[in-house]
């Protein structure tokens, strides 16, 4: 939580939400700073996901780095299990992405996202948390 200042505007009553909530199956939508990586220039909101997964918190707490990824694209006719099975995902993505951690297989109900850049909290995709002002 004590980086997100770095990447994100966030007001009081944002983090104290997102304190509430997080870690959790949120990702929380705020006005991006400029001092988020060149590849995300030009944006001006970013998305702030904190899942609650030990592999993962272990792994950033030996990193000493926050994580910045985007989403994989899944085609019309390709199947689900290419978002949710680590061999299916290297065997897609192995040849373009530095690395692939097998964690155990996925699953495919996405987090709640949450609107904090106008000024208050709007549930724009209702996922598997839930809300609670």
């Amino acid at each position: 939580m004590s980086c997100i200042s770095e990447y994100a505007k966030v007001d009081n009553g944002t983090f104290k939400l997102m304190k509430r909530h997080l870690p959790g199956p949120f990702t929380f939508i705020l006005p991006g700073t400029t001092r988020l990586p060149k590849i995300f220039s030009g944006r001006r909101e970013v998305g702030i996901r904190m899942p609650a997964c030990p592999m993962l918190h272990e792994l950033l707490a030996q990193l000493k780095v926050p994580l910045m990824i985007a989403s994989l694209p899944l085609g019309e006719d390709e199947e689900e299990e290419y978002l949710t099975e680590p061999e299916l995902i290297h065997e897609k993505w192995g040849e373009q992405v530095d690395l692939v951690i097998d964690g155990g297989t996925g699953g495919t109900e996405g987090s709640t996202v949450v609107d904090c850049t106008q000024g208050g909290a709007e549930v724009v995709r209702q996922g598997l948390g839930w809300l609670e002002e």
